[in-house]
């Protein structure tokens, strides 16, 4: 006859998961998001604070998210499809619209109606970016041909001349990271506002 076997207690079950989950909910819950954030302002206190950028002791923006400009005299970023409104850091996203989707078809001939009547002199064909929304609908960045594109309009709404926009687009050139990871890109926020200091400063 085998001998029955004793029910473990409750709070001998209960006990260990209580304190190996109070200590977990510390450690990976307080303990590693204070280090960490610490660590980052401590070395990156720039990017940790959102890479907030101020002019005059005024915020204009970040890094990280683009802005919609619609001026002639200003560069365009990629089109965005956040809702309720375009560029919505609180509503990230595509529009999901499918290659075949006849609304996707309409949105990109209207974008490209619109670059086309701000510069109809221009027989550069338009790069896709200008025209596409990225899938996170924020993206601060677009190529240097896009800002090229873009030069003409811009330093003819200026009354610039076309070497100096051209100039400044290259000086707001990032390139790939360690020369290789990525795609060289410009930052439109920071070209325009280096596009309003030197139309200031005329």
């Amino acid at each position: 006859m085998n001998p029955s076997i004793p029910s473990p207690r409750r709070d001998g079950i209960l006990r260990p998961a209580i304190t190996v989950f109070a200590a977990l909910s510390l450690v990976t819950g307080l303990a590693y998001p204070f280090l960490t954030s610490g660590i980052a302002a401590a070395v990156f206190p720039h990017e940790a604070a959102g890479s907030l950028i101020k002019q005059d002791g005024r915020l204009v923006g970040s890094e990280l998210i683009g802005q919609s400009f619609s001026a002639p005299g200003y560069f365009w970023g990629r089109p965005s499809a956040t809702a309720p409104m375009p560029y919505n850091a609180g509503g990230s996203g595509g529009s999901n619209l499918g290659p075949r989707n006849p609304a996707l078809a309409e949105a990109i001939q209207a974008r490209i109606a619109a670059l086309k009547a701000a510069d109809p002199d221009n027989p550069v064909p338009v790069p896709v970016e200008l025209v596409t929304a990225s899938g996170s609908g924020l993206d601060p960045h677009i190529s240097p041909a896009a800002a090229v594109y873009q030069a003409a309009r811009v330093a003819r709404a200026r009354h610039l001349p076309r070497e100096q926009v051209d100039a400044l687009i290259k000086a707001h050139t990032d390139a790939p990271l360690l020369g290789v990871l990525g795609e060289p890109a410009v930052n439109v926020l920071t070209l325009n506002l280096a596009l309003d200091q030197l139309s200031a400063g005329r």
